[in-house]
């Protein structure tokens, strides 16, 4: 009996072990402090963990606050910080590398360029690639991957046991504007009703937010010849009686430079809302296309307007103040 019930439980252990092991990774944390949560099973340390994941068992005790000397918990959590040597969003891995996908549950209102400003904005191709789906695609509890394990092939579990994708089945197909057929949609979903008028759909390009700029190197056609402040100007109500002022900076689009489609991102403020900025006695109108990146270049800011927009502000280049109204 005694045998038997010992059979049993080094059973349930390998089950549960091979379980774990095959499970698709999950991120967790912030920006700058990713990592992941591994459960220890029968026999690990914090060296066989160490090699499972690529990183220093020493290292690992101290992320975790807990004794290197003291063993380990079957069934204790133990959380794995992904860095630079074991974490990979490029895709580059050296001889006896292995890459493993590391996947992100896609939450409400999160889209494609919300995803690539908190994963440390990665471009939204390799977000698309990496998942064979476009950025229309992406819905709330979607497994998407963001990034990759590097591993050891010749060490680690991962390697020889190579997590598969999920099968990702998307409800619509993407779309592209017939009007520019170059040019992308960054919104992931039929925008709703705005200040009380009908909003279509708009085709825009990527977006970058990693440096700003005026589009001092554009001439804005669609300013010189039209005095507006823009194609949204049409479509502001401004019946919320809502007004913010602060520090404004500026992202590349290739939209608004000759069809005054000026754009923004900003936080607290529904997607797809037609905002009235201001600057120096000069105004343009912009439709919000979600919040601010979470990124080290947007502390301090309000607001950030697509570089057509500034250039017909005529801000110049940096940090700049505005009024916003809707």
């Amino acid at each position: 009996m005694r045998n038997l019930l010992a059979g049993l439980f080094c059973l349930i252990m390998l089950v549960s072990t091979g379980l774990a092991q095959h499970a698709p990774l999950h991120i967790e944390g912030t920006a700058g402090k990713f990592y992941l949560i591994h459960t220890v099973t029968a026999k690990e340390n914090w060296y066989s963990i160490g090699r499972l994941y690529n990183a220093s068992p020493h290292d690992l005790a101290t992320y975790n606050n807990m004794s290197f000397d003291k063993p380990l918990d079957i069934g204790q959590q133990i959380n794995i910080p992904l860095t630079t040597s074991n974490f990979d969003q490029r895709q580059r891995k050296g001889s006896g590398e292995a890459l493993i996908p590391i996947y992100h549950t896609v939450q409400e209102k999160e889209w494609a360029f919300r995803l690539s400003s908190i994963y440390n904005d990665v471009p939204v191709s390799n977000l698309e690639k990496w998942n064979k789906l476009k950025r229309d695609d992406v819905k709330q509890g979607m497994e998407l991957i963001v990034g990759f394990l590097k591993v050891k092939t010749d060490q680690s579990y991962f390697a020889s046991n190579q997590l598969s994708t999920p099968v990702q089945q998307p409800p619509a197909v993407a779309t592209v504007s017939a009007e520019k057929p170059k040019e992308t949609r960054i919104t992931d979903r039929p925008e709703p009703p705005v200040n009380g008028t009908t909003s279509k759909s708009t085709s825009v390009p990527p977006v970058s937010t990693a440096s700003s700029t005026s589009g001092s190197e554009h001439t804005n056609i669609y300013a010189a010849s039209h005095a507006s402040g823009g194609f949204f100007s049409i479509s502001y109500l401004g019946n919320n009686n809502k007004s913010f002022s602060g520090q404004a900076g500026t992202f590349k689009s290739t939209s608004g430079w000759t069809d005054g489609k000026y754009y923004a991102l900003m936080n607290g403020v529904p997607v797809g809302t037609i905002i009235r900025i201001s600057s120096s006695g000069k105004i343009v109108y912009a439709k919000v296309l979600g919040q601010l990146p979470e990124m080290k270049e947007s502390n301090g800011l309000l607001i950030r307007i697509s570089n057509a927009a500034s250039a017909e502000l005529g801000t110049g280049e940096g940090r700049f103040s505005v009024d916003v109204r809707y």
